[in-house]
């Protein structure tokens, strides 16, 4: 029986567990964990087991609650330290993603305004509000994208961030899930967005399962497409953006904005409102992951297919420049990168 029920994260307040689909092993093996230990709920992030920026934000959310409501802390002082010990551990895994830190950040300053008696239930309150949040979030991201894009048809899109990458809906495919609740006829097609695949194994995954028309194609074969016309923009998530506009999302897509402008079509990043980080001017301050190069040479392969010693770059993400981007399409509406600077006291 599903817990989630449709969902990628989620909260389990009778049993006290936090609850997530296994990615690493979609689409050939549908599998969701229960949890209350935090190395699980750490090496989760870590191995991309939950992905996608708003679903870490909010599964780092339910893990806090889910940890400090089974504390056997005695102080209230003892419960801060422990909630701030497990939050900047959270922090550290993956650091490129604004909207695990955001979360953290959250979930620290609801301790700091509560007291020992409502400690746990505060913060349990505020878990399950991030996650209603999301919901919410996402959908308006959706219907704004329904409305801008409303005389597009077909899209290309990097990476995963449709549900899977959040709790319903997602960011990039959320417009996709709109129109085709509306009845309309949208074709995607997915890059597969090496080296992890997360588009051949998650984006086709999802979007086959709701009954959209969806084409795989190798990330190379962007400029394909694009050149004959067989899109009309292109949607991407993204998991920080500095205040100029430049905007980090999954190794790969700086290359995808560069092909559409070269061809004239639009691309649009799609984002709750939490991934702005305004302490930021510009992408060269965004702290970019780097990952084992195995990933590279060994991960999708029956045996290695790299020589042995031979050496790797495997970065986790890569910046857009502004001038690149087309628009943000968010939970407030649709930003220009010019204009997000009238943003920064929200």
């Amino acid at each position: 029986m599903s817990f989630l029920n449709g969902a990628t994260v989620g909260f389990d307040t009778v049993n006290n567990k936090a609850v997530f689909i296994d990615q690493t092993l979609l689409p050939n093996v549908y599998k969701e964990i229960s949890t209350d230990d935090f190395g699980e709920m750490f090496e989760a992030i870590r191995l991309l087991k939950v992905r996608g920026a708003p679903a870490i934000g909010v599964f780092t959310a339910i893990s806090l609650a889910v940890l400090m409501n089974k504390s056997n802390a005695h102080t209230y002082e003892e419960l801060i330290s422990e909630l701030s010990r497990y939050a900047d551990e959270l922090i550290k895994c993956r650091p490129t993603a604004v909207n695990l830190k955001w979360a953290a950040e959250q979930m620290k300053k609801c301790g700091e305004t509560s007291n020992k008696d409502n400690f746990k239930e505060n913060l349990t309150a505020l878990a399950l509000k991030i996650i209603s949040n999301d919901i919410e979030v996402c959908r308006k991201i959706g219907e704004y994208g329904a409305e801008i894009l409303k005389n597009c048809n077909s899209f290309l899109t990097h990476c995963n961030a449709g549900r899977l990458a959040a709790v319903k809906y997602g960011t990039a495919l959320a417009p996709l899930y709109v129109m085709k609740e509306q009845g309309k006829s949208i074709r995607a097609y997915a890059d597969e967005t090496r080296p992890l695949l997360q588009g051949a194994r998650l984006t086709s995954f999802e979007l086959n399962e709701a009954g959209i028309d969806t084409t795989l194609i190798c990330d190379n074969m962007a400029s394909y497409v694009m050149k004959n016309r067989l899109i009309d923009a292109v949607l991407v998530g993204c998991d920080r953006v500095a205040l100029n506009g430049d905007t980090a999302n999954k190794i790969g897509t700086s290359g995808v904005a560069i092909l559409a402008k070269h061809y004239g079509i639009p691309f649009y990043v799609c984002m709750p409102f939490s991934t702005f980080d305004f302490s930021l001017q510009n992408g060269s301050e965004i702290a970019i992951e780097e990952r084992n190069g195995e990933e590279i040479t060994d991960l999708w392969y029956k045996e290695k297919m790299a020589p042995e010693g031979v050496k790797t770059i495997n970065v986790a993400f890569d910046v857009t420049d502004a001038s690149l981007i087309t628009a943000f399409i968010t939970e407030k509406g649709v930003i220009a990168p010019s204009e997000i600077k009238k943003y920064i006291t929200e």
